[in-house]
This record gives C-alpha cells, sequence and structure tokens, in this order.
C-alpha cells in the first residue's frame, strides 16, 4: 500500500513538472510569443488649396493662414494654384484632387458648370468634402459642404456707402466687372445697387469687360468715351483695377475720379498705398485660411456635422487712400 502511494506521488509530481514545462514553452517559444502592441501613427488627413490665381499678395496670405493652420490640426496641405486666371488649368488642378482620392479640398469659388459639375457629382461620389474660399458659388448647384470668406453683399454696401460719404449723393458711377458674372460679383453689384439706388440723382452705368488686360482696356477707352462725365469708378472685379487706373492715368489725371474697388487683385493695395484710388474693401485672407483648414477637419472628424449652409463670414472693413501718409 504504501509503495502504491509512492507510485502515486510520482506521478502526479512528474505531471506538475510537465505542466511547468509545456507552459514554458508556450511562453519562449518565438511561434507563440505575446501579443505586441506596434504604437500605429495615425494617419494624416490629405488636404488640397486649389486657387485661380497664384503668388498674388491676397492668394499668399489665404495660403499661408491655412498651411498654418494645418501645422497646428496635424494635416498635410498641399497648395495648388494657376497662373493668370488660367480656367482650365484650375479645373484640372480640381480634378486630379478629386480622383487622388484627397481626404478634403479647399478652393476658391468658381461659377461655372464644369466647377459645379466636379464639385457636386465627381467630389461626392468620392465621399470628398469641398469647401469654398474667399469666392463662393450657390450651394445647390455645387453641393459645397461651406464657404468662407467675406459677405460679399454687405462688402458691396459698405463700398457704396464710403462712395457716398466721400463724393456725396449726386453724379455719375461707372460699375465695371467681368463680362462672365462670377457669383461674388453678382453679390457685391447686388449690395452696391441696394445702397446707391436708394438715390435719385445718382446714375449707374454698367461696363461689362472680359478679363485680359487688352480688353480692359479697351472698355475703358469705349465707356470714357461714351461718358466722359462719369465723376466715380467702381472696380467690382479688382483683377481689371489696374488695366483700368493705367488707361485713366493715359487720358488725364486720376484725381477727379472716385475710385473703389476690392483687396484681392494683384495690385490693389500697392494702388491705393500710391493714392491712385481713393478705397477699396480690405478683406482677412489669413482667417479665411485658417478657418477653412479648421472646419474641413472638424467635418472629417465628425466634430461639427453638418457645416454651416450659409458659410462663415470673414472680417472686412473700409481702406481709404487717406490712411496712408504721404
Amino acid at each position: 500500500m504504501r509503495k502504491i502511494g509512492f507510485i502515486l506521488l510520482f506521478i502526479v509530481f512528474s505531471f506538475l513538472i510537465y505542466l511547468t514545462f509545456v507552459s514554458a514553452e508556450i511562453v519562449f517559444r518565438s511561434d507563440r510569443q505575446m501579443p505586441k502592441f506596434v504604437e500605429q501613427k495615425e494617419m494624416q488627413q490629405r488636404l488640397v488649396l486649389i486657387t485661380q490665381d497664384t503668388e498674388t499678395p491676397f492668394w499668399n496670405k489665404v495660403g499661408n493662414g491655412a498651411l498654418e493652420q494645418a501645422h497646428k490640426e496635424g494635416a498635410l496641405l498641399e497648395i495648388w494654384g494657376s497662373y493668370g486666371n488660367n480656367r482650365e488649368e484650375f479645373l484640372k488642378k480640381l480634378e486630379i484632387a478629386i480622383h487622388s482620392k484627397v481626404d478634403g479640398i479647399i478652393a476658391q469659388g468658381l461659377d461655372s458648370d464644369e466647377f459645379k459639375y466636379l464639385s457636386k457629382v465627381k467630389a461626392s461620389f468620392y465621399g470628398i468634402p469641398v469647401i469654398t474660399v474667399a469666392n463662393d458659388v450657390p450651394v445647390q448647384e455645387s453641393l459645397r459642404r461651406t464657404y468662407v470668406g467675406s459677405d460679399q453683399v454687405r462688402a458691396g454696401k459698405m463700398l457704396a456707402r464710403q462712395l457716398l460719404h466721400d463724393m456725396g449723393t449726386k453724379g455719375k458711377v461707372l460699375l465695371t466687372y467681368n463680362s462672365e458674372e462670377e457669383f461674388y460679383q453678382l453679390q457685391r453689384l447686388q449690395g452696391i445697387k441696394e445702397i446707391l439706388g436708394k438715390h435719385p440723382n445718382i446714375e449707374l452705368v454698367d461696363a461689362e469687360t472680359a478679363s485680359s488686360r487688352e480688353e480692359v482696356i479697351a472698355t475703358t477707352q469705349d465707356v470714357l468715351n461714351k461718358w466722359p462725365d462719369v465723376d466715380a469708378i467702381i472696380a467690382v472685379n479688382s483683377d481689371i483695377l489696374s488695366a483700368l487706373v493705367q488707361e485713366i492715368s493715359k487720358r488725364s489725371q486720376v484725381e477727379p475720379y472716385y475710385i473703389y474697388s476690392f483687396d484681392d487683385g494683384q495690385d490693389s493695395i500697392a494702388l491705393l498705398q500710391e493714392r491712385k484710388i481713393d478705397g477699396l474693401i480690405e478683406q482677412s485672407p489669413e482667417l479665411m485660411g485658417e478657418k477653412s483648414v479648421q472646419l474641413i477637419m472638424e467635418w472629417l472628424t465628425g466634430e461639427t456635422m453638418p457645416l454651416q449652409i450659409d458659410g462663415y463670414f470673414t472680417n472686412i472693413r473700409i481702406a481709404r487712400a487717406t490712411d496712408y501718409n504721404d
């Protein structure tokens, strides 16, 4: 009986040794190591800012603001631009961004069928949000997520009030703008005409022109020949301002004219500082860049959904030639 007890004890002891050995083997065998917790860096969101104008003071500021905010957000941002308002190149870059399946697109709004198709159909198909910046497009036709920039109707009103303050409530006012009738131009015109139209002694003259410098000069010559008694000029499209002022300077001094525009043109600020124009709407391009990146990141992370359909308006103010010392 005692012998049987020793045998049983030996068997139990041997079994325990075996279990210990097997357990050790499970722990240390290379193909059964404990799980490794590999720290995976979260994929960065890929954003692109696409503009029609590149290397202009206004759009450089938009880009700088966007880059700074993207750095804060930990996102990757590329800035693509076209030279000289090249629409075909701009639209091509937009299509490339969509097919590259970037996470978000911030674009200068272009009120054309091609832009609205790319935004409404192609970008939506891939689930890529599009935010317009500085220049908006109708939301129903583009399905853009939101707009970041100036309230263009309010900007037009503000500029018109400044003209009335400087010139008075009597005179002939020339409104010059691009014949392609961009949405932002129509909004500015709406605001200008709403204010000036209240004054019966203000006569408004509309002058459409194409975008090339030569055509702007030709239109200016024609208009000033037809209406030599013009008192004030508003360049609703600031891209034509430089050519317009140049042509006026050839014919006479610019001093007799009250001339106004917006700060998103290539030479707008310089012309104001040189006192060749009387005033302009100064916008907030850096804030536009920052806010557009912030909002698209909030949409991508689900922090803010949906975004405000009417847009997010940035600050505007009147800058006058008299703000600058001689």
